[in-house]
């Protein structure tokens, strides 16, 4: 690799505040806020909203969608019409 054009990797931490879930990886990604890991160093910290302990595939908690309700308002919007004439 080339000297000086490339981003510095370095470890960060990625915190999910929502489910108070963090973790320690490396990455080129930067933030003027840092955060004091358990091994006593302080890294870069970035505050995503979803991570893989709050995310409905993970976690196996899905909303359901009401679909039987869509089909029935679907059939009576389209009962009201008649077949189609030619």
């Amino acid at each position: 690799m080339k000297p000086g054009i490339h981003p510095v990797y370095r470890p960060v931490v990625y915190r999910d505040r929502g489910a108070d879930f963090a973790f320690l990886t490396r990455s080129t990604a930067t933030s003027d806020q840092t955060v004091e890991w358990s091994d006593g160093n302080t890294y870069p910290v970035i505050d995503v909203q979803i991570s893989s302990a709050s995310h409905p595939f993970w976690t196996g908690r899905q909303r359901l969608l009401d679909t039987a309700g869509r089909v029935e308002k679907f059939r009576q919007k389209y009962a009201r019409r008649g077949p189609r004439g030619g």
